[in-house]
């Protein structure tokens, strides 16, 4: 995959809304296989598109990469076949399988823009799609049926189709679910919605923090914020950080030590009824032609 390819390709993960890392080479001392300049793309099943280095380096690129899918830093990462110290700025990972150079990769998560749906074609409504591109949101007309990572639905449309999409939102677990409207309008509106207590507790109404707004901008610029407010951090991990994005199992391979991510996606072998899992196709042949050596208990 050349660099057109790769480009290419984040291009259509954007459209997908699919969030993946870009890895890019940056060092390469021989005799690595990668060289400068070399790209892939990770995605979050560990899949990587591209090349970066054999598979050792892809094991560590891989794994590390998970990480800040859930973190949503940037890290350089360096991969050496030798121990050395810890520098600041980066993480250095101790690859003894590696070819015998060492490998420096920047890893950037890229994740997609927030996507928040809006009813109506209101001022207040109108306000909103105008501002939230600047903030760095997707802000578009509601459209059945939301994509699964949507962070908001705002109903801004003065009483007109308000109950289905507010409905299909609190269904889908939307985590924001906003209503313009004054308070008692507001109560009614939600009182005849078809779900549960607890799905209507969760309708803010009035939308918006209480910032004194008056005109639609206004309006708008205080939903925005509460929809900031209330939106989930990234776990934000600094760099250096080695430990495990949450819900990401990881094996020990039994041949070289090597911390690797357990999914499909990374080598494996099945062997007494027990799962390994491998750095490279070098420690994996090596197991297989005597597991007894590495037993690890």
């Amino acid at each position: 995959m050349g660099s057109e390819d790769v480009v290419a390709r984040a291009a259509d993960l954007h459209r997908q809304r699919v969030p993946f890392v870009h890895a890019r080479v940056v060092l390469a001392e021989r005799p690595t296989s990668a060289k400068p300049g070399d790209e892939a793309l990770i995605l979050p099943d560990g899949t990587i598109e591209g090349f970066v280095g054999g598979d050792c380096a892809e094991s560590t690129v891989r794994a590390q990469s998970l990480v800040l899918l859930d973190s949503g830093e940037s890290l350089l990462l360096r991969i050496s076949p030798v121990l050395e110290p810890a520098q600041p700025g980066m993480l250095t990972v101790h690859n003894p399988c590696l070819s015998g150079g060492t490998l420096e990769i920047f890893l950037e998560p890229v994740q997609p823009a927030p996507y928040v749906a809006v009813v109506g074609d209101t001022p207040v409504a109108r306000a909103l799609l105008a501002l939230g591109g600047p903030l760095g949101y997707e802000v578009v007309r509601y459209a059945a049926p939301l994509p699964p990572d949507a962070v908001a639905l705002v109903i801004a449309s003065h009483g007109r189709d308000e109950t289905e999409p507010m409905v299909a939102a609190l269904r889908a677990d939307v985590p924001y679910v906003g209503l313009v409207a004054s308070r008692k309008r507001g109560e009614a509106v939600i009182g005849s919605l078809d779900v549960c207590g607890s799905m209507k507790a969760r309708v803010v109404t009035p939308a918006g923090l209480d910032i004194g707004a008056q005109t639609p901008p206004e309006i708008a610029m205080s939903i925005l914020a509460d929809i900031v407010a209330r939106r989930p951090r990234p776990s934000g991990r600094p760099v250096g950080s080695d430990a495990p994005a949450s819900g990401l199992a990881t094996g020990l391979d039994p041949v070289c030590g090597m911390t690797v991510a357990a999914i499909e996606s990374s080598l494996h072998l099945d062997h007494d009824g027990a799962r390994y899992w491998f750095c490279g196709s070098g420690c994996l042949r090596a197991y297989a032609n005597d597991p007894t050596s590495y037993q690890t208990g």
